[in-house]
């Protein structure tokens, strides 16, 4: 019996890649514009590029593009600008506040696990308004611990007092996310992405947030879902 849904953040409850343009193409109209010549979409391209989905934190990013652009600019200032101005666009999938409450109203217990810095995420948690929904909300810097290791998904069920087997994650990363929450005991459900090459072994699959209660509901009914 499943009793507790735990999400991952980026990908899968927060657009990330929808935030970030947002983000640059606004940072780009406020200060580089404003520094040197460069066209936006040139710029752009190359920012989330660099970027790699956020898996290279953006010091390295702001480094390398003053480089190639010969920007007359301070990468820390503009990381500062990145840290404390990306939740302002904030962009969530369709349905997450639908799903969250239905789940929470059907009486799931509800967490997130996300890799990332503290105040970065939570801020971004913060922009989205969803706090309020969840039960434990862990970040990998805060933890000292980051997916995959499934230590950091065992901590998670055990501070919302249920079985790994009693849980199920859902997420967009097919190891990280995926794989690893299964390691863990846990169920896991793929958030589809068509960036990543399908994970080897899932327990559910979704392209819709709001899918995910029904997969649910068929798991506590004994049925299995179509794969």
């Amino acid at each position: 019996m499943i009793r507790a849904v735990i999400f991952d953040l980026d990908g899968t409850l927060l657009d990330r890649s929808t935030s970030l343009y947002h983000f640059v193409v606004d940072q780009y109209a406020r200060i580089i514009h404003n520094a040197k010549s460069i066209g936006m979409e040139r710029y752009t391209n190359r920012f989330i590029e660099l970027d790699h989905r956020g898996y290279v934190w953006k010091d390295r990013v702001y480094q390398e593009l003053i480089k190639e652009f010969e920007l007359p600019l301070d990468w820390n200032e503009l990381l500062a600008d990145y840290t404390s101005g990306f939740s302002k666009h904030a962009v969530p999938f369709p349905n997450m506040h639908e799903v969250l409450e239905r789940l929470k109203n059907c009486g799931y217990k509800l967490g997130i696990i996300t890799n990332g810095f503290g105040d970065f995420q939570s801020s971004n948690i913060e922009a989205l308004g969803i706090q309020k929904y969840f039960e434990v909300i862990l970040i990998s810097e805060i933890e000292g611990i980051r997916k995959p290791d499934p230590a950091i998904f065992l901590r998670a069920a055990e501070r919302m007092g249920v079985q790994p087997q009693a849980c199920v994650y859902v997420g967009d990363h097919p190891a990280n996310d995926i794989t690893a929450s299964k390691n863990a005991g846990m169920k896991g459900i793929w958030k589809e992405d068509a960036f990543y090459t399908e994970p080897l072994e899932y327990d559910g699959k979704v392209s819709d947030l709001l899918e995910i209660e029904r997969i649910i509901e068929q798991w506590n009914f004994g049925i299995k879902p179509m794969k």
